[in-house]
């Protein structure tokens, strides 16, 4: 599951948790964008803190961890090098003893997010290395087969599509309430919520937008 994760959120782990239980996953990789290609220079926090509150979000929970191979890749994090990179490191730890024992790729993505896979680079790559599972967000409708056929074709049976959950809470909304000086109980982990605090994040509106962003 990547994104910028700025701050992750409640909803970004009951999504994650949704997906490991709904396609039996054995655990869900959160992966924070070093360098997002989407996103213009400054408008992102520091990929660190971002990390770090990843980090903290997930701590109580065994079947989540999290990578820093974006972070540490030098230029744009690009999904379709990072899905292929996963795959290989799996390759490159099997012991050799002839047992098919490979791990499958599911990648994560909101159905917003999902109506813009033509848009990203090489789409192609990530549906051969990877599997998707889409999950629903507020304000967006269910993908249509119909125009994923259309524009991958071939490729159908590598989404699957979740219920829920559906829920109502964005990276945008939370900086701008720290910055209004609102509360963002309950909306994220309390650890993130202590670290965000700690460290005076969003406290202004430089990097806010008047139009909401996507949650990741």
């Amino acid at each position: 599951m990547g994104g910028t994760f700025d701050p992750i959120h409640i909803g970004h782990l009951a999504i994650a948790e949704e997906a490991r239980e709904s396609l039996k996953l054995d655990r869900i990789l959160f992966v924070p964008a070093g360098r997002p290609p989407h996103k213009p220079g400054g408008t992102v926090s520091d990929p660190e803190r971002r990390f770090v509150m990843a980090q903290l979000a997930i701590a109580d929970n065994p079947a989540f961890a999290i990578s820093r191979i974006e972070i540490d890749r030098a230029g744009p994090s690009y999904t379709a090098d990072t899905v292929e990179a996963l795959a290989a490191m799996d390759r490159g730890s099997r012991d050799g003893s002839g047992v098919d024992d490979v791990t499958e790729i599911t990648l994560i993505l909101s159905a917003e997010t999902f109506s813009e896979l033509p848009s990203w680079r090489e789409p192609e790559r990530i549906l051969d290395a990877a599997r998707l599972a889409v999950v629903p967000r507020e304000g967006y409708p269910a993908p249509d087969p119909a125009w994923l056929s259309k524009a991958f074709p071939g490729r159908e049976t590598r989404v699957a599509y979740l219920d829920g959950p559906l829920v109502g809470v964005s990276s945008t909304d939370i900086r701008e309430r720290v910055a209004s000086g609102r509360s963002i109980r309950y909306l994220v982990p309390a650890a993130v919520e202590t670290y965000i605090a700690a460290n005076h994040l969003y406290r202004t509106r430089s990097g806010s937008s008047k139009r909401r962003q996507p949650s990741s």
